[in-house]
């Protein structure tokens, strides 16, 4: 017998975020418009996320509010997927899981690591910065290559940017625009 799909019974806030966020792929949606991935064919390309299930979680996620979708400038009859402040207010929770795998399920660290962009300190699992004190939001953050960066290397170009500095949100695409 096949599992619902939905947490229909449960009086919980988190079932309710997992209705929206627990599918396979949408976490890392997320993440990688916390990266600055925006366009459709990035995420693609990036994911290795077969096209209906992108164009679906694009679509439910954009329904929740979580990205917005924009005309992209350069072509305005292709779109282009921001986060919204809903969508922002999850960077605590995408954080914290990434500290997580990176503590418990990677034994050689993580492969992307988030530091205070103004000092260069590497924020905690909490998100704050241990240097200047208290929380850093994530447009003031800057992701750089971690300690398991140097394994074998996808070769999309959201990948090739991910292997060099750069701000959160700073946009990332395959036309290098």
């Amino acid at each position: 017998m096949a599992l619902g799909k939905d947490y229909e019974r449960q009086d919980c806030a988190l079932a309710r975020a997992l209705e929206l966020l627990g599918e396979r792929w949408t976490l890392l949606i997320v993440r990688d418009a916390f990266y600055g991935v925006r366009r459709y064919n990035d995420f693609l390309a990036h994911l290795d996320v077969p096209r209906a299930v992108l164009a679906a979680r694009l679509e439910a996620l954009v329904d929740a509010e979580v990205l917005e979708r924009r005309p992209y400038q350069q072509t305005p009859l292709r779109h282009e997927y921001v986060l919204t402040e809903r969508g922002r207010e999850l960077w605590p929770a995408v954080n914290a899981l990434a500290h997580w795998g990176a503590r418990h399920l990677s034994p050689d660290g993580p492969s992307r690591i988030f530091t205070h962009a103004a000092c260069g300190t590497r924020v905690d699992r909490t998100g704050a910065c241990p240097a200047c004190g208290g929380y850093v939001p994530p447009d003031l953050l800057e992701i750089r290559p971690g300690p398991a960066a140097d394994r074998p290397h996808r070769d999309d170009p959201v990948s090739r940017a991910l292997r060099e500095p750069h701000p959160m949100f700073e946009v990332m695409s395959a036309a290098g625009q």
